[in-house]
């Protein structure tokens, strides 16, 4: 049975710093990388269920992601899935997402920005939430 890693993907520098990490790691062993983007631009009812969006209905910016990030992985022979999810706060959405038994998620690999103060003064507020939430070992990469 395929590893599966999950890579929190944003559109930042430090999220694709992330996904070259996750892609080191992926190399190491039978392993599919999980791109999750969490669009949070939908209604607070939707950080209740954050429902997996279909394909044709993702927006412009998270198609260009996911299409960066596939090219990325696939270059270097590992299997891809792309996953955009509608939600309203990114670290609930994510830890969500992981935390559900369906996803089969053995790791998450975040990137931090480190902006959020004075709580977060090392690691931005997503990825600690994601950090102290999250079931699966996380890797917090900066």
């Amino acid at each position: 049975m395929s590893k599966r890693i999950m890579v929190c993907l944003d559109g930042s520098k430090n999220s694709l710093r992330g996904l070259d990490k996750a892609i080191s790691f992926a190399k190491q062993s039978d392993t599919i990388i999980v791109g999750v983007h969490s669009d949070t631009s939908f209604s607070a009812f939707s950080a209740v269920r954050a429902p997996i969006l279909p394909m044709k209905k993702w927006k412009q910016k998270a198609k260009a992601l996911m299409n960066i990030a596939k090219k990325k992985v696939e270059k270097n022979k590992i299997e891809f899935e792309g996953i955009v999810i509608a939600g309203h706060t990114s670290g609930i959405d994510l830890t969500t997402f992981a935390n559900n038994p369906a996803n089969k998620i053995d790791q998450i690999v975040i990137g931090s920005r480190g902006m959020g103060f004075p709580k977060e003064l090392f690691f931005g507020s997503t990825s600690n939430f994601v950090l102290h939430k999250a079931k699966a070992p996380v890797t917090i990469v900066k």
